[in-house]
C-alpha cells in the first residue's frame, strides 16, 4: 500500500480485499500463464501422438510444477524484465520458462514450451483459472457467510411484528424475519447459479482451427488432446471459437453477481431505511465517531459503504458483461485491457460484502419502537375487518372502512367499537376484536422456513 495509490482497492482498502491479490493481479496473470504453459508441457510429454516430447520422469514433472508452484515476486520481476525488451507479455513467460529449464535435464524439450500455440491460448484458460478461483476460493465464501448471517438474524426475528410499508405508507404488518427472509431466499436463487457456473477455455490456435497443430502432426487427435487439456485444468473445454474464447461465460458470470449485488443494494437500503426508523439500533463501538460535529449519532456508515461499492461493482461488472462478448472479425485488442478490470468488480463486491457484514454485526433490535409504530396504526386492521365483512356478504365493507379510516388516525377503542357493531358470526367477531396490529401477520413467521439453514 501506499498513501499515493489511486484506487482505493490499493489504498484505503488494500488490507479487506490482499486475498484477491493471488487471483487479480498482474502477478497472478503471470502465474497461471506459467501453471498453463508448464501443464501443456506436461500434457505433450503424455500424448504417443507428439513422439518428440519424450516422457517425462517424476522428478522432471515435479521440477515442472515446482516453476508454478513456487512462483514468487522475483519470478514475476524478471519476467517483466523479460518484456521489457522483447515487448510481448506471453513470449517473455515463454524465455521465463525455458531459463528454468536450461540447466536442466528437460532442456532437450525447451521448444516445446509454448508449442503451437497463440497467445490467446494461454491468456483464455490463465483468465478462466483466475476467475474460477476468485470467484469459487474468495467472493463466494464471503457471500455465503453473509447471507448465513442474514438468515440467522432472520430466524431469530421470525416472530418479531414490525409494521411493514408499502409506497412509504403504513401498511399490513409483518415480522422483521420474514422480511430478511425475503432477501435470503433471493441471494440463495443466485448463489446456486454462481455455483453451478461454466468456466470455458479454448486451446485451438491462431484462429481456432488448429491450422499450427495440424501442420506438424496432421494425424494427432487435437481436438480430442485440446478437450483433455482443458479439461484437465478444471475448465469446460470450447470446441468453436475464433482466435479468442468468445467469452459469453464470462458475462453469465458478471451477471450473476451482478444480480446478487442488486439484491445486496436492495437490502442496505432497506436495513438503513429501518435504522432510521428506529426499527434497529446500532451498537456502539468504544472510540468510533459518527458525525464530526454531533456528538449522538450513530451512523448506518457501513451499510452505505457497502451501496456504494456494490454500485461501483456492479458498473464495472455490466461494461465488461456487454463488452466482452462483442470482438471485431477474429479478434481485436479491446478484450485484454478489459479484462485486466474483472477483479476491479469482483473485489468491490467482496468489499461491499464485508461492510453489510460488519454493519449486521453492530444491529440489535429495537423492540419499543416497534411496538410503537405498532400501536398507532390501528388503521391497518381495516383490512382484515372488511375482509371478514365481504366473507359475511356486507354491502360495500371496502367503501365502509374506508370512510372510518382513510387519512385518520384510528384508536383501538374506535375500532373495536365499529367491530362490535357489525352484524358478524361470534367467532369471527371475537376473533377481530382480539386482533392487534402487532398479531396481525398472517403466517410470516412460518414462511421463513422456505430459506435454507
Amino acid at each position: 500500500m501506499t498513501i499515493k495509490s489511486i484506487s482505493p482497492l490499493d489504498g484505503r482498502y488494500e488490507s479487506n480485499v490482499a486475498v484477491l491479490g493471488d487471483y487479480f493481479s498482474e502477478w497472478a496473470l503471470l502465474k497461471y500463464r506459467v501453471v498453463v504453459e508448464v501443464e501443456w508441457l506436461i500434457k505433450m510429454a503424455a500424448t504417443p501422438e507428439i513422439p518428440e516430447v519424450r516422457a517425462f520422469t517424476d522428478a522432471e514433472i515435479a521440477l515442472l510444477r515446482g516453476i508454478a508452484d513456487s512462483f514468487d515476486e522475483a519470478a514475476s520481476l524478471r519476467i517483466k524484465e523479460i518484456e521489457s525488451v522483447t515487448k510481448h507479455d506471453v513470449k517473455a513467460v515463454e524465455y521465463f520458462i525455458k531459463e528454468q529449464l536450461k540447466e536442466s535435464s528437460l532442456a532437450d524439450v525447451m521448444e516445446f514450451v509454448h508449442f503451437a500455440c497463440t497467445s490467446e491460448d494461454i491468456n483464455n484458460l490463465s483468465h478462466a483459472l483466475m476467475i474460477k478461483g476468485g470467484i469459487v476460493d474468495v467472493w463466494l465464501p464471503m457471500a455465503e457467510k453473509f447471507v448465513a448471517a442474514v438468515a440467522a438474524l432472520a430466524d431469530e426475528t421470525k416472530e418479531v411484528s414490525m409494521l411493514a410499508r408499502t409506497h412509504g405508507q403504513p401498511a399490513s404488518p409483518t415480522t422483521i424475519g420474514k422480511e430478511l427472509a425475503v432477501f435470503v431466499y433471493r441471494w440463495q436463487r443466485q448463489l446456486r447459479q454462481v455455483r453451478g457456473l461454466e468456466y470455458l477455455g479454448k486451446f485451438n490456435g491462431a484462429v481456432g482451427n488448429f491450422n499450427a497443430h495440424t501442420s506438424a502432426y496432421p494425424d494427432a487427435p487435437w481436438e480430442e488432446i485440446a478437450s483433455s487439456f482443458v479439461e484437465g485444468l478444471g475448465l469446460t473445454y470450447n470446441p468453436l471459437t475464433t482466435q479468442i474464447e468468445s467469452h459469453d461465460y464470462l458475462a453469465e458470470a458478471f451477471h450473476v453477481l451482478m444480480r446478487f449485488n442488486n439484491i445486496a443494494m436492495d437490502f442496505d437500503r432497506d436495513v438503513w431505511q429501518y435504522i432510521s426508523l428506529g426499527y434497529f439500533k446500532q451498537k456502539t463501538v468504544a472510540g468510533e465517531i459518527g458525525s464530526s460535529t454531533m456528538p449522538h449519532k450513530v451512523n448506518p456508515i457501513n451499510f452505505e459503504n457497502s451501496e456504494a461499492n456494490l454500485g461501483i461493482a456492479n458498473a464495472t461488472l455490466d461494461h465488461l458483461a456487454n463488452k466482452l462478448p462483442i470482438s471485431r472479425l477474429q479478434r481485436d485488442l479491446t478484450d485484454s485491457s478489459a479484462l485486466r478490470n474483472m477483479g476491479v468488480g469482483i473485489a468491490h463486491s467482496y468489499l461491499a460484502l464485508q461492510a453489510a457484514l460488519r454493519g449486521l454485526g453492530q444491529l440489535t433490535v429495537n423492540h419499543a419502537a416497534l411496538e410503537a409504530d405498532l400501536a398507532s396504526t390501528w388503521e391497518v386492521l381495516a383490512e382484515p375487518v372488511q375482509t371478514v365483512m365481504r366473507k359475511e356478504g356486507h354491502e360495500n365493507p371496502y367503501e365502509q372502512l374506508k370512510e372510518l379510516t382513510r387519512g385518520a388516525a384510528i384508536t383501538p377503542e374506535a375500532m373495536r367499537a365499529f367491530i362490535s357493531g357489525l352484524d358478524l358470526p361470534e367467532a369471527d367477531k371475537s376473533r377481530l376484536q382480539a386482533m392487534t396490529p402487532a398479531s396481525y401477520v398472517g403466517i410470516a413467521s412460518q414462511l421463513v422456513r422456505h430459506i435454507q439453514k
